[in-house]
């Protein structure tokens, strides 16, 4: 490599390698001034209790059920599905030109917690314990009905990611088919599982770990990092350590190191700027019912939008659309700020 190229200060292309696209990274642009967008902060005041939330206990949902007085995880059948299961699956295929094919799938709410004002972070670690355990179960229910290929278990949090309600609650779709993301993903592993016998996400973790740029926090099953390829200002990866494929294969040890670093990082993301950190989260694990799949490694993404501040967010215009994505601060500079980071939420240090 020529010694006059620097990741940190010359412009470059680096490799994702699990869906084997390309992005742009600018390292020298992050003096760049700004004079964009300022995003408004959503007021952080929120009641334990809310009379007119659909997802506080004993209340009225949008299709007339009522929910129980629930303690702990809370899961219904989403009342507004983007998939349902009662979809036929059929083809219009016009000349190769016009073409669609019924999808038929299941899409369920998990409320975190009865109380309305928490978020993730402000869990305790016990609660996220439940969550996770709320999560297996859910992949094993869906994962019964062999009509199901894919479960995408994620979260969308703030009102900037188009979280149509602030009570803390993620969402898992099933459907018939496999997305176009994970069949990305599946052809890379495949691929690097053929030849070399292991797992791309085993190999990439142990070259990590002997690097230490990347990493944020690691305990004895799951490992933090912001990946080499991130996209997003601070996107992050949790990546098992153990080969799985799929969050039904965790032990209690396993789900309860997970809870740890859900914790950990999402107190890390709101801490960076001390505001309640908006992201879509959600984790990658093999399709179901559809043969093996022993190339498949476990891991969830996090991807963020705020850059600068609590109010300035990452656009994906312009270039990013019609040609490639594209980053000024690297990953490096990302995860040493996220890494310094404390590990106790700011609210409870102000309190």
């Amino acid at each position: 490599m020529n010694q006059n190229f620097d990741l940190n200060s010359n412009p470059h292309t680096r490799l994702n390698i699990l869906t084997g696209e390309h992005i742009l990274v600018s390292p020298h642009r992050t003096k760049r001034p700004w004079q964009g967008k300022i995003e408004d902060i959503s007021p952080d005041n929120r009641p334990e209790y809310d009379p007119k939330c659909y997802l506080c206990p004993g209340n009225v949902r949008a299709d007339g059920e009522i929910n129980p007085d629930y303690k702990a995880s809370f899961v219904f059948k989403n009342d507004f599905a983007a998939l349902l299961e009662d979809t036929e699956i059929d083809n219009l295929n016009d000349d190769d030109l016009l073409v669609a094919k019924g999808e038929r799938g299941l899409c369920k709410v998990i409320s975190f917690s009865p109380k309305h004002d928490l978020t993730l972070p402000e869990l305790t670690r016990d609660e996220i314990i439940s969550v996770v355990d709320v999560w297996q179960k859910e992949y094993n229910k869906l994962s019964a009905n062999d009509w199901i290929k894919y479960i995408q278990i994620f979260e969308n949090k703030g009102e900037i990611m188009g979280c149509s309600n602030p009570h803390p609650h993620g969402q898992i779709w099933a459907q018939s088919s496999i997305p176009q993301e994970i069949i990305k993903e599946t052809e890379n592993q495949k691929n690097y599982y053929a030849i070399h016998r292991t797992s791309l996400l085993s190999a990439y973790l142990k070259l990590e770990q002997k690097k230490q740029e990347r990493i944020l926090f690691e305990n004895d099953h799951f490992v933090v990092l912001v990946p080499f390829w991130a996209v997003w200002p601070y996107e992050t990866m949790i990546i098992s350590k153990r080969h799985v494929t799929g969050i039904n294969y965790f032990t209690a040890a396993e789900i309860a190191a997970l809870a740890d670093a859900l914790k950990i990082l999402t107190t890390k993301y709101d801490n960076l700027f001390e505001t309640s950190f908006p992201y879509s989260a959600g984790m990658h694990q093999a399709p179901v019912n559809n043969g093996e799949y022993p190339e498949w490694h476990w891991h969830m993404h996090f991807y963020p939008p705020l850059l600068r501040s609590a109010t300035v967010k990452k656009f994906m215009v312009g270039y990013e659309l019609l040609a490639n994505a594209q980053r000024d601060i690297t990953p490096e500079f990302a995860a040493k700020q996220l890494k310094d980071l404390p590990t106790e939420h700011f609210k409870t240090k102000k309190a």
